[in-house]
């Protein structure tokens, strides 16, 4: 089989395996948002991905991982500080609670959630300025596709910027870099929030 007819098949495994879990979920009420590739492909750059990733709050983390373990789901409690992992057949969840820089699925994230289409259904994705956020601070040697994910939400425009300012507050350093290279490669990001990164790192 050719990569690309491969990949299909990885792809269209992964939207079952991710409507099958949103629908475990939705139905013990647990709020959620789909982060990672899947939200990077709807609202960036189309990118292949070899799982599925779902932020919940801290406090649904454990009730979550439960009710895919009832649903039939192979679960394990990977890391306690931060990340559970579920598996249907050979796809895998990730149920994130906390990502890199303390970064949770609060409130404010939650009331931003933006519909995505997966197989002609709306699931809620994390919002792209928080995903920017997350991005710039996951990105690492050996993970590129943070920083070229990133870039392409920017480049797709329709962001809160002012929001995008307060929620990388975290590290405002690491989000200026990566907004002072879009602005340099052309992306419209406005020179107020660069400014005020900048200055909240101290490098203004």
């Amino acid at each position: 089989m050719v990569t690309g007819e491969r990949e299909e098949r990885e792809h269209l495994q992964m939207e079952a395996v991710l409507l099958r879990a949103a629908d475990v979920l939705d139905k013990v009420g647990i709020d959620y948002a789909v982060m990672g590739g899947l939200a990077s492909a709807a609202v960036g750059r189309a990118r292949h991905t070899h799982d599925v990733d779902l932020f919940v709050s801290n406090e649904d983390a454990d009730s979550g991982l439960e009710a895919l373990d009832q649903a039939g789901f192979r679960t394990e409690r990977t890391d306690e500080e931060w990340l559970y992992k579920a598996f249907w057949g050979d796809v895998m969840v990730d149920l994130i609670f906390e990502s890199t820089g303390g970064i949770t699925f609060d409130e404010e994230m939650r009331r931003r959630r933006r519909p995505i289409d997966v197989r002609d259904r709306e699931l809620p994705a994390i919002p792209p300025e928080d995903l920017v956020v997350i991005k710039a601070l996951a990105h690492k040697e050996h993970t590129p596709r943070h920083w070229f994910d990133a870039l392409a939400v920017i480049e797709a425009g329709d962001l809160d910027y002012e929001y995008l300012a307060r929620r990388a507050r975290v590290n405002p350093g690491r989000v200026a870099s990566l907004l002072l290279y879009a602005r340099a490669s052309g992306c419209d990001v406005p020179e107020e929030q660069l400014r005020e990164l900048l200055a909240a790192a101290g490098l203004l």
